[in-house]
């Protein structure tokens, strides 16, 4: 991984929240790992979810950590988080119906939560080095709220055959990385529009009228650059939004099927 931004002296360490609900008894992870909570199928013999709090824990960016679960009782079965429970580190906070009605409770509920950092709990190949490089980056932005992504051309050069669902613009294709950054107090717009895209996933063309139709065309015939639509989007959302591109391609590969478990599997056997 390329080096990240120099962090300055004296900044407010990110809190981390960690979204690691169910999806419910079918979730074909879940499933594949024989577990009734996704996050607890294990990786190299650990449940993801700690893979991802301990990288976060290691990580200097980071001081305070949120991990999102439906009950307390789930920590029944996370027995290594213990340590960092006892010492403050880490604390279980509610999960609410939907992601972003999970970050608004944290943003509301939490106190001085900002800068915020949220990420999801299948992500074990997260490590300090990723997450640091993502928080340095996003400061560097000046925006209210950072997107993590990774470029198509990184994912694929170094594993083909993952399948990615991509984002298309005129420079490049690039991947989600489950990485997001709140950091002033205008990112809770953004949050608040993820609410609505939520609302709205049956009704796109709501969506589609409050973006306009050309940024929607420049996008569907591949004209859109990935800074117009940050601009556009901004502009909608009535927020400053930035994307930090991620030049590591794990920083895209999280758990959402059964082959994704076999990939990190692989993955996390080459780093031993």
């Amino acid at each position: 991984m390329s080096a990240p931004p120099t962090a300055g002296a004296g900044e407010i360490p990110f809190t981390a929240l960690v979204l690691a609900g169910s999806r419910g008894p079918d979730d074909p992870v879940a499933r594949a790992g024989g577990v009734a909570h996704k996050c607890l199928v294990p990786v190299a013999g650990v449940p993801m979810v700690v893979h991802v709090v301990e990288a976060l824990a290691a990580c200097p960016s980071v001081d305070r950590i949120a991990l999102a679960l439906e009950g307390p009782a789930l920590l029944d079965d996370l027995p290594a988080l213990r340590p960092l429970i006892a010492a403050g580190r880490c604390a279980l906070v509610p999960t609410a119906a939907t992601p972003s009605l999970s970050v608004q409770r944290a943003l509301d509920e939490m106190g001085d939560p900002l800068p915020l950092l949220v990420t999801t709990g299948d992500h074990p190949l997260l490590t300090p080095d990723l997450v640091a490089y993502f928080c340095a980056a996003a400061r560097t932005t000046g925006a209210d709220l950072v997107a993590g992504l990774t470029p198509a051309s990184v994912i694929q050069k170094a594993y083909p055959d993952a399948e990615r669902t991509y984002l298309r613009f005129r420079d490049e294709r690039y991947s989600g990385a489950n990485l997001f950054a709140v950091l002033a107090p205008d990112g809770r717009r953004a949050v608040a529009f993820w609410r609505r895209v939520e609302q709205e996933r049956k009704r796109p063309w709501r969506l589609v009228r409050a973006f306009g139709w050309r940024p929607l065309v420049a996008y569907l015939l591949g004209r859109l650059t990935l800074e117009d639509a940050m601009a556009r989007a901004s502009h909608v959302i009535g927020a400053r939004l930035a994307a930090v591109v991620m030049p590591n391609p794990e920083a895209a590969i999280d758990v959402d099927k059964p082959a994704d478990l076999e990939l990190v599997e692989t993955i996390l056997a080459r780093r031993r």
